[in-house]
């Protein structure tokens, strides 16, 4: 059996599906694992660390995907009627493609994939349950997106964070507040009490409060009885009704006003990211304050800001980075490595040296999109 590894072609993707590490792991089962050239450049992994591993290098991937059994990538693979080679028509029908795939924002992708004869398993569709938590992607993303938000604000951010006493006087400590506290959110409260910020956080899930104070921050909510039901059984947060909403915009302005740093996180799967911070709101801010906005890519959770650009509006600079987690890349693609192979090794029989896949396992079911030529998900299926 043969693992394959390509060369992330996607823009602004600057990681790579496996690592030295994982590659030993592969090889010790008795999988022959492949690396495109310069794979792993962008994450300061070189060739002749997977090399040294095991691996063997190939120079072009179409010599890398005609023989692969199963091809691990960070990002889907460029399809037909995309900018780029075709990918997907390298690959060899039943290849097990596992990946990040955004079907939401892709549907006609699954499309593709059957019609090619791939089965294709979405990491982030993997369910939070105990069993899956060293499989979550999404997870172990969101967690240094969430970081390196507070570090992209505190670059651009023209006065200190903590409070400092000087003999000339004193400064007082920046204030954050993060709107959105799932994994990220909460990483961002984290980084910014260590920094020494005044941190505040809104979600509407109850439940996050206790996370939120236990980092010490302040929990900002609107009390409704409709938060009662705002968690779905995964742990996201449901899409909210108008007159919520409404409440939970009048909330946030009056806190914003406030604030020297928002870094928004709040997003739904499926959906358009919900929008929390309007022109208004914005321009209430002080001159000077800083906007994060991660929910960039799917619409912003800021009506002003433009994916992949930091722009500033009334003194406000808005930062919407494409792939913030990329910005990381050598420790987002060490964690999303691990997150690959701990979901691999139990589809594998180190016995026969074949993939082995309960098909109705509860994992497995929720992950996979297509199969045997057929979209299987229940999502996607008309």
């Amino acid at each position: 059996m043969k693992i394959a590894i390509p060369v992330e072609r996607r823009a602004h993707e600057r990681r790579v599906a496996a690592t030295p590490d994982t590659v030993k792991k592969f090889i010790a089962m008795g999988i022959e694992v492949a690396v495109e050239r310069g794979a792993g450049e962008a994450s300061r992994i070189p060739d002749a660390a997977y090399q040294a591993a095991g691996a063997t290098i190939v120079d072009s991937p179409a010599a890398l995907l005609a023989d692969a059994d199963v091809v691990l990538k960070v990002q889907r693979p460029i399809l037909a009627g995309e900018e780029g080679e075709n990918e997907l028509s390298l690959f060899k029908p039943g290849t097990l493609l596992i990946a990040i795939l955004s079907p939401y924002a892709n549907p006609d992708a699954l499309r593709q994939y059957a019609e090619a004869g791939i089965t294709a398993i979405s990491l982030e569709f993997v369910p939070r349950i105990t069993r899956a938590q060293s499989m979550d992607v999404l997870s172990s993303q969101s967690n240094l997106a969430g970081y390196r938000a507070v570090l992209e604000a505190v670059n651009v951010f023209d006065r200190a964070m903590p409070m400092m006493m000087t003999a000339a006087g004193t400064i007082a400590p920046a204030r954050v507040m993060v709107l959105g506290a799932g994994v990220a959110g909460l990483q961002a409260i984290a980084t910014a009490k260590r920094l020494g910020a005044i941190v505040s956080a809104t979600d509407v899930r109850a439940a996050s409060r206790e996370q939120v104070e236990s980092l010490g921050g302040k929990f900002v909510m609107v009390e409704s009885d409709e938060v009662a039901n705002a968690e779905t059984a995964g742990g996201y947060a449901r899409e909210m009704s108008d007159d919520y909403k409404r409440r939970q915009a009048e909330l946030v302005a009056e806190t914003l006003k406030k604030q020297d740093i928002a870094i928004c996180t709040a997003l739904i799967p499926g959906r358009k990211a919900p929008t929390l911070i309007n022109d208004e709101m914005v321009y209430s801010m002080r001159p000077g304050s800083v906007i994060v906005d991660l929910a960039a890519e799917q619409g912003g959770n800021c009506t002003l800001t433009r994916p992949g650009e930091v722009v500033e509006i009334n003194g406000v600079s808005i930062i919407g980075y494409y792939n913030v987690p990329s910005r990381l890349s050598a420790d987002a693609s060490a964690l999303y490595a691990k997150n690959v192979l701990n979901y691999f090794t139990p589809l594998f029989n180190a016995e026969t040296r074949q993939l082995a896949v309960n098909w109705q396992d509860e994992i497995v079911a929720a992950s996979t999109l297509t199969r045997d030529g057929q979209i299987v998900h229940p999502n996607f299926q008309s």
